[in-house]
């Protein structure tokens, strides 16, 4: 496989832009080599700059649940940006993504629009602070909440794939109203409620973790979170970014029938563009600025040409909701079951765990459940699975610790390939 075009665009980027990438994951430094530029994508296939094509199974990180270039969201931005790009006021479309929002998630009265999934969490901090009057949060090991301060405490994804988890430049008093607990340890989180009477303003959680790879909640975690914060008076945050609209219509809250008190979301409705948004009970929505004293402010929220892409999304997969995820589960099953034949065949320690349409391959001996089980497994055949598997044509989140995402356009076709390749990749890094 070429990569001549990808290498020279990588060395030019590395003279203007921090590590040559924009996020630092891409960077490949967990896996080995350099990353790959990428030129065009459409359905299941993208294509880098030297015209290989691969099976993506990241899809921009979730959002591609209908696979690239979608028609219908495709022809929503042209006709957006004829428009305008942006009016920096109030639109048509920002009313209609909300009322379909509101209608889709259970437990959200009412959303606010931001630009992107750390601005979504952020905001809601600060809205579950203003709302208790409290200053204290919990979060849990390995679960990252983008890239604000106090979520950078104990974070997964790309933090610990860069080997940096708690990052330079968050305050020692940010730090210190962040306290964190294993993920699904409800006993954890009760003994540091015990500890800190009436002090925790909120308790955000992926209710399935993505950030470690794709990681279940244990039966009863989320059931036990919701009652805790019942009794404490504690806001519940269901940090839905990548699980919202992609575990099923409402997201993971219905698939598991928890209802948290706000909810952040990002990824799927933009439809590929950058957005998020949050939102949650009205009585708690009521004190974000101008209706209330808690001040958020964007001059791209509600950015006309990424609400077309979203709606355009979101009523694809509300109107056919049925299809669509009992398609994603089935073809998710599917490959999971064949990649379960493979590594039983090899002999070879490995966990998958999934949920719906997100999966993750582990090579350790253990059961994954929390992100100290999940930095068990061992990383650097990881990355040579990882490379050999791209140069099968499959192109895999170069980081043990991402979720993969599967799209509703993997056909059969599709479905056997990576199968196919998986094969191949295993037998070769096992000799």
């Amino acid at each position: 496989m070429k990569i001549d075009k990808s290498t020279a665009l990588f060395n030019q980027a590395k003279k203007f832009i921090p590590g040559g990438v924009n996020s630092p994951v891409r960077a490949f430094k967990a896996v080995g080599g350099d990353p790959l530029f990428f030129k065009r994508a459409r359905g299941a296939y993208m294509y880098d700059e030297d015209g290989n094509a691969f099976i993506d199974m990241i899809n921009s990180w979730g959002p591609m649940i209908l696979g690239h270039a979608h028609e219908d969201v495709e022809k929503a931005i042209v006709d957006a940006v004829k428009s305008s790009p942006s009016f920096g006021a109030p639109g048509q479309r920002e009313v209609e993504i909300a009322e379909v929002i509101v209608d889709m998630v259970p437990s959200i009265d009412k959303v606010r629009m931001v630009n992107s999934g750390t601005e979504a969490t952020m905001s809601a901090i600060r809205v579950a602070r203003g709302f208790t009057g409290r200053d204290k949060i919990i979060k849990f090991e390995g679960c990252y909440h983008g890239h604000g301060d106090s979520f950078l405490i104990s974070a997964g994804s790309g933090a610990v794939t860069m080997g940096t988890p708690d990052s330079p430049g968050v305050t020692k008093g940010t730090a210190q109203d962040t306290l964190t607990a294993p993920y699904n340890d409800l006993e954890a989180v009760v003994h540091l409620v015990d500890r800190n009477p009436g002090e925790i303003a909120a308790i955000i959680v992926e209710p399935v973790a993505g950030n470690m790879g794709c990681i279940p909640p244990k039966a009863g975690f989320l059931e036990g979170l919701r009652e805790l914060c019942d009794r404490e008076g504690i806001v519940l945050i269901f940090d839905e970014v990548m699980t919202g609209f992609r575990l099923s219509r409402g997201g993971a809250q219905e698939l598991f029938d928890v209802r948290p008190d706000m909810t952040t979301l990002g990824k799927i409705i933009g439809g590929g563009l950058p957005v998020g948004a949050y939102g949650g009970k009205g009585e708690i929505m009521d004190f974000v600025s101008p209706q209330g004293p808690v001040y958020q402010a964007g001059t791209l929220s509600g950015n006309p040409v990424a609400m077309a892409a979203g709606l355009a999304i979101l009523n694809h997969l509300n109107e056919h909701a049925s299809e669509i995820y009992s398609k994603l589960s089935k073809t998710t099953a599917h490959l999971v079951e064949g990649y379960n034949e493979t590594l039983d065949d090899l002999e070879l320690p490995y966990v998958i765990n999934h949920v719906g349409s997100m999966y993750s391959l582990f090579f350790t001996d253990q059961e994954v459940t929390d992100f100290q089980t999940a930095k068990s497994c061992d990383t650097e055949l990881f990355g040579k699975y990882f490379r050999a598997m791209l140069n099968q044509g499959i192109y895999l989140a170069p980081s043990q610790f991402e979720t993969l995402f599967v799209s509703a356009v993997l056909t059969e076709k599709e479905v056997e390939l990576i199968l196919a390749a998986n094969k191949a990749a295993l037998q070769e890094i096992t000799g």
